[in-house]
């Protein structure tokens, strides 16, 4: 697809540099979106950005931060040009010291191993030591969420990609904890090794599993771990809404939409670009459509009609969610139960009963850079006339 010059698409660095951009018009934009998110009395990029109109939209929760950031500084690690003023090694030092001092999940730490990598900066000693011992002891991954294994095998595998060896020899036990205990013959995947609960998992469940099986599989030459993934990604294209929605909650262990809500944008914009990049690259038949198909939804082909985008802002909105539901989960959680039991099959609801969170978290913008950093083949997305005055 050719951009028409109609479209008034500007390539212009986020600080207003006076040359033309290297990023494309959308990277540019999350770049933008990510300066108001910015901290800098803390040096790391906020939990939340309330989109409801409050003086002071920035809301900072620092376990969150700290891991957000990190999320970041993996998209920025794959973008042309990084805005002046963030110091990558300085912010990341700084926030991935902070993983040992605040209580934060275990994906964090795979993230920080995922992001040295990609970045080419060291892991700091205080979190190699946490990092060693965790890994090392594997009676406590029986306490890992689906989150925390996808994430710290990928942040394995980065590693040794990157030549450090030394966090290579805790892949193929984490694998194989993956394949025992995560791996439902529905082609999904569970959300916990054990327990009632981890039938019940989500598209972020699916999303860093995949990933990590694309990951572990094309690095140790492992096709078990590649077929997984695949299977995985077909079972969730054929699951896709009508309008390239991609349904949060599953059951697993019958390959089942329990519910469709929340759909969140950075899945329609971010994570699923993530993971179906892969599968394009295996050659998974349907993976680029799903990815267009699901990015459009942001842009305003969805159920409400409208953009998911704040172009004032440089900022999205953060879901459609159904009305009532924005400061409860207990409805969703007995939906999904009754569903599962039942074997009901999840619908989209009427749009009326429909509403957005107006909030951004900074993550998101993260996810647009990973997933979009390097993509020169969309152009219909990364230069689309949506983000022209980026």
């Amino acid at each position: 697809m050719i951009i028409s010059p109609n479209c008034g698409v500007k390539l212009v660095v986020p600080t207003a540099a006076s040359k033309l951009s290297e990023n494309s018009p959308l990277v540019n934009y999350a770049l933008n979106g990510l300066e108001r998110c910015w901290l800098p009395e803390h040096r790391r990029w906020s939990h939340i950005y309330h989109l409801d109109g409050r003086s002071s939209p920035n809301e900072s929760v620092p376990s969150s931060d700290v891991f957000y950031t990190l999320n970041v500084l993996l998209g920025m690690s794959r973008i042309s040009e990084v805005p002046d003023g963030i110091d990558l090694p300085e912010v990341f030092h700084r926030n991935v010291l902070q993983l040992t001092k605040l209580p934060v999940r275990k994906y964090a730490f795979g993230m920080a191993l995922w992001s040295g990598a990609q970045l080419g900066l060291e892991i700091p000693d205080p979190v190699k030591r946490e990092l060693r011992t965790l890994l090392a002891d594997e009676s406590r991954w029986k306490g890992f969420r689906a989150q925390d294994l996808g994430m710290l095998l990928t942040g394995v595998v980065a590693q040794a990609r990157a030549g450090e060896n030394e966090w290579w020899c805790y892949a193929g036990p984490l694998y194989r904890f993956l394949k025992e205990r995560f791996h439902s013959e529905s082609g999904l995947f569970f959300d916990a090794p054990f327990g009632v609960r981890r039938r019940f998992s989500s598209f972020a469940t699916q999303t860093y599993l995949s990933i990590a099986c694309y990951q572990y599989g094309e690095f140790a030459g492992d096709a078990s771990a590649l077929v997984m993934a695949d299977n995985c990604v077909r079972n969730l294209i054929a699951l896709q809404g009508p309008q390239g929605e991609w349904p949060w909650f599953f059951d697993a262990q019958t390959g089942r939409v329990l519910d469709f809500y929340e759909v969140y944008s950075v899945h329609q914009y971010g994570m699923a670009p993530a993971l179906l990049e892969w599968a394009e690259r295996f050659g998974q038949r349907g993976a680029r459509e799903a990815l267009v198909k699901g990015f459009n939804w942001a842009l305003g082909h969805n159920q409400l009609g409208r953009t998911m985008l704040v172009p004032e802002l440089s900022l999205t909105i953060r879901s459609q969610v159904r009305r009532g539901e924005l400061t409860t989960k207990a409805p969703r959680i007995l939906r999904a139960v009754r569903n599962a039991w039942t074997g009901s099959e999840a619908r989209l609801i009427n749009s009326a009963d429909v509403e957005v969170r107006l909030e951004c978290r900074s993550y998101e913008l993260g996810w647009i850079l990973w997933s979009f950093g390097r993509r020169t083949d969309l152009p219909e997305l990364t230069h689309n006339c949506a983000f022209g005055d980026a």
